[in-house]
């Protein structure tokens, strides 16, 4: 079974409540749960919280929830905690793990990152970023020169279940890249955060509006 999870505690200290605050007129965590329930390919999909008020409003939205321990919410606790806690309640082969602080996706994201994990047979598979960012003082080419890194953005994890019932990290040694664009790269962590993402969403909600009265 292919099982979709939000982790979304309500003990965010970067942005207070984050899970819950409008973006574009939703709850921030509404946008994922759009998401999930877009893909074809995810079987079941929850919310994990220890937050009431989270939890309702996930409920509102059309997602499950499943209530997460109050251990398991604080600020030292791991998302491989997390998602051990998920798989053991809920038994399932992949896990996909959707954050709500990455609210911008493709219609097709998500189930696109399925695919190409099912298809090159892998520990883990995330969607990010290629980054050239150096320390001051230490790039000694021209930025277009650098090989870079991959960095995962956090919008789109797809993770063996088993893996994470048997080891303290939720990657292994078989790691898969899916590349995105910049404006699915936005990960909200503070208030520029979100004023890009509000940016960035108002304008793809206008050109779907566009799209869809014209012939």
């Amino acid at each position: 079974m292919i099982l979709g999870v939000t982790p979304a505690r309500g003990g965010s200290k970067g942005v207070p409540r984050k899970n819950i605050r409008p973006l574009c007129g939703r709850p921030l965590i509404a946008w994922t749960i759009e998401a999930a329930r877009r893909s074809t390919l995810i079987d079941r999909y929850v919310v994990s919280t220890e937050d009431a008020e989270i939890a309702s409003v996930a409920r509102a939205e059309g997602a499950e929830v499943l209530e997460r321990p109050a251990e398991l919410a604080g600020d030292e606790v791991t998302t491989v905690d997390v998602l051990r806690q998920v798989v053991t309640e809920i038994p399932a082969d992949t896990i996909v793990l959707l954050q709500a602080t990455s609210p911008i996706r493709d219609p097709d994201l998500i189930d696109r990152c399925i695919r190409r994990y099912q298809e090159a047979g892998v520990d883990s598979l995330a969607t990010g970023l290629i980054c050239t960012w150096k320390a001051y003082g230490t790039a000694l080419k021209p930025r277009q020169q650098l090989d870079g890194f991959f960095y995962d953005d956090g919008n789109v994890y797809v993770i063996g279940a088993e893996g994470v019932r048997q080891r303290s990290d939720r990657f292994g040694s078989r790691r898969e890249q899916l590349v995105l664009d910049r404006e699915q790269n936005v990960e909200i962590d503070d208030e520029f955060d979100f004023w890009l993402a509000e940016q960035v969403l108002a304008r793809r909600l206008g050109e779907a509006g566009t799209a869809d009265t014209t012939d």
